[in-house]
């Protein structure tokens, strides 16, 4: 996602919109679509809206200030084949690059899997900081975010990379929140653990006692399966988003997701360090 910024006194959500986005599986698209075509009406004109990354030539995007974006973590993953930059989606981030290299954004979001930073005994990562602090000279810092630390009742470990063009941009991580909600309040019964399980793809209705159940909980006394419902509260998402897919496919994308509150909590501080800067 590319975005412009605007007045430093709105709030974040009414200063900024979106320019660019771009999202290769065609569910996903929908649900994107359905949820902000009446935000951003011309983001899904004039390809602004893009399908394949790899067709998108940089030079055509509108100019933004901020990229948010985030590269295929299957490559990275405890739960993948961790083939880094041997698997061909791990060369997404090549095109990333490309993109901030002609685009030359203010500020970039980078998102992935907490084990990118240990793959291939560190050298997947080193690669990635070269990139970004040598060869495109942004001013990088390196979080490890838990959502649980959002107010979420999720621990999903995510690291964050946030930089900036300007070294003189003063940037500080977002304080942690308490905890807004447990599990109890997500089923609205008594749980067995107040922190859920981080929200994963594969593995569904694995026993609840086996190390990768992710979906299984006790409720009330007796087992349960999260569905969507629940899963997009542990996400934090609004009340009010959709999921005009399947169920088994609005899990998959809960799944792939971020966790918003964390989101929200990074990019609020980035808009205030880019003002500050003016």
């Amino acid at each position: 996602m590319a975005c412009h910024l605007a007045g430093r006194d709105a709030p974040a959500r009414k200063r900024s919109k979106c320019v660019f986005a771009c999202e290769i599986n065609e569910k996903a698209r929908v649900t994107y679509k359905n949820n902000f075509q009446h935000i951003e009406p011309n983001l899904f004109k004039n390809e602004n809206f893009a399908y394949d990354i790899t067709k998108v030539d940089p030079h055509s995007i509108e100019d933004f200030e901020l990229l948010c974006a985030g590269f295929p973590c299957q490559p990275f993953s405890q739960a993948g084949k961790k083939l880094g930059f041997r698997d061909i989606r791990g060369t997404m981030f090549s095109y990333i690059r490309d993109v901030i290299a002609i685009k030359a954004p203010a500020a970039i979001f980078l998102e992935n899997v907490k084990f990118i930073k240990n793959h291939d005994s560190g050298e997947t990562f080193k690669t990635i900081k070269n990139v970004l602090e040598n060869e495109l000279h942004y001013n990088m810092r390196y979080f490890d975010v838990r959502a649980s630390d959002h107010g979420l009742p999720q621990h999903r470990p995510r690291v964050f990379m946030i930089g900036f063009r300007d070294h003189g941009v003063k940037f500080e991580a977002p304080e942690k929140r308490k905890l807004e909600m447990n599990m109890s309040n997500v089923f609205g019964a008594q749980v067995d653990r107040e922190i859920g399980l981080t929200l994963r793809v594969g593995g569904k209705k694995s026993p609840i006692s086996d190390r990768r159940n992710w979906d299984g909980y006790i409720v009330d006394g007796i087992e349960r399966r999260l569905t969507s419902k629940e899963a997009k509260i542990m996400q934090g998402f609004p009340n009010d988003f959709e999921f005009p897919v399947s169920e088994s496919e609005a899990m998959r994308q809960l799944g792939n997701s971020v966790a918003v509150n964390a989101v929200q909590d990074y990019v609020s501080n980035i808009f205030s360090a880019l003002s500050n800067n003016r």
